[in-house]
């Protein structure tokens, strides 16, 4: 009977265990990428009473619960924050925290210092690669991603533009209607804006027309001579001349009144194989234009893409490639020990981590602009909770009674 003190004990301190645990699932009910924890109950082994045969068993009470946190999927949604990130599907963002340490999350609001690194809410280091021209080398070592904030990024000087335009087929030779215009915005090697003008005009062959490229003379220290041709098309209205292969008109700009280097723009007449000039029966217009070049611009914004990159607009409506958020995937997350700010290492019993691009080997994908919502259900709590206290007072009332047994079994010598 005497036993019975401890065995109750045994169930008070397992049930204040688990009173706490779901106290602190529920203080973290609107943490953003919070995993809740379950309780799992065992018994002690049990003493055998009589022979010894086990016909008689009475357990020594319960064991110290174990807590298991359950990384189920968090719903997500979405916010206003550029930088915010969920994992939708298994994995957790890379991160450094203060002391060196490598951690690891289910990403948040993350944000740029002053130094341009990009670090959690809490001041965690996330890690991933870092980008150079717009190209990432996702197969190297991760390390801090380091943000250009403030930085200028260069010009670009123009080497290829094109027209996407068709020439009326029923045109006539010489000036209007036979003859249509077109232009577009070229820049040089300091960012400075020109405008490159192609005039064509039909010929007396069926078929054919002669063009110009020229620029401003305004523009340059001496005039550039037009570069001249013609093109021809055949009886389906198709480009024929020049062929998809080549060679293609060349503008060579020299002596530019900026002080920009020289330029040698390529006239680019085919989208592929398929040309970008046709003749047909319709008014001549112009439908797209296009070049590579672009002038020095700040840069406006950082945000985060779903695919895990850092994406950089810059003013003149570029958006570039600056980073890449790594994604680690461990064999048996349960395993992971919480250190807080929403975050977990790895333990004695974790499986070494893999790294890896977001989306590959089995790793979630990451949503840009979203929150991964904690995965406490309130009504399963407040349920457990009053189990828990059930479970609490019903022990209590054990020993309670085991006391008045013990009271009448000493008043027995009285």
């Amino acid at each position: 009977m005497f036993t019975s003190f401890s065995t109750a004990l045994s169930a008070l301190a397992a049930h204040s265990t688990a009173i706490d645990v779901v106290g602190n699932n529920l203080a973290n009910l609107n943490t953003p990428g919070f995993k809740a924890n379950v309780v799992s109950f065992y018994d002690l082994v049990t003493q055998s009473l009589g022979a010894g045969f086990g016909e008689t068993q009475v357990g020594f009470g319960v064991a110290r619960p174990l807590t298991i946190r359950q990384f189920s999927q968090g719903a997500i949604q979405t916010s206003s924050a550029p930088l915010d990130a969920a994992i939708q599907g298994d994995g957790f963002l890379v991160m450094r925290n203060a002391a060196g340490a490598t951690t690891y999350g289910r990403g948040g609001n993350l944000q740029v210092n002053k130094d341009g690194v990009l670090m959690t809410a809490t001041g965690e280091r996330v890690q991933g690669w870092v980008g150079a021209n717009g190209v990432i080398n996702t197969t190297g070592p991760i390390g801090d991603i380091a943000i250009p904030v403030g930085a200028l990024r260069p010009a670009a000087p123009t080497q290829t533009i094109s027209f996407d335009l068709n020439l009326n087929a029923a045109a006539t030779a010489g000036p209007p209607p036979g003859a249509f215009a077109a232009s577009i915005e070229v820049y040089d090697s300091l960012g400075i804006s020109h405008i490159v003008s192609a005039d064509f005009t039909k010929t007396a062959t069926a078929g054919e027309w002669s063009y110009s490229l020229s620029i401003p003379n305004a523009d340059v220290t001496a005039p550039v001579t037009p570069v001249t041709g013609t093109i021809n098309f055949d009886s389906s209205g198709r480009l024929a001349t020049p062929p998809a292969v080549g060679p293609f008109p060349v503008l060579a700009i020299t002596g530019l009144a900026s002080g920009a280097a020289d330029m040698s723009i390529n006239w680019s007449l085919y989208d592929g194989a398929n040309p970008r000039l046709t003749q047909f029966a319709q008014t001549s217009a112009i439908s797209a234009v296009g070049q590579d070049g672009n002038p020095a611009a700040q840069l406006i914004r950082v945000g985060l893409g779903d695919s895990g990159q850092i994406l950089a607009q810059y003013s003149n409506g570029q958006s570039v490639a600056v980073g890449q958020l790594a994604m680690a995937s461990v064999r048996n997350p349960e395993s992971l020990l919480s250190v807080g700010n929403n975050s977990y290492q790895l333990s004695a019993r974790s499986a070494l981590p893999a790294i890896g691009l977001p989306g590959t080997g089995g790793r979630g994908t990451i949503l840009g602009g979203a929150i991964e919502n904690s995965t406490v259900d309130i009504a399963r709590e407040f349920t457990n909770l009053i189990i828990l206290q059930r479970g609490y007072q019903a022990n209590s009332r054990v020993i309670t009674t085991v006391d008045e047994l013990s009271q009448e079994t000493i008043n027995l010598k009285r």
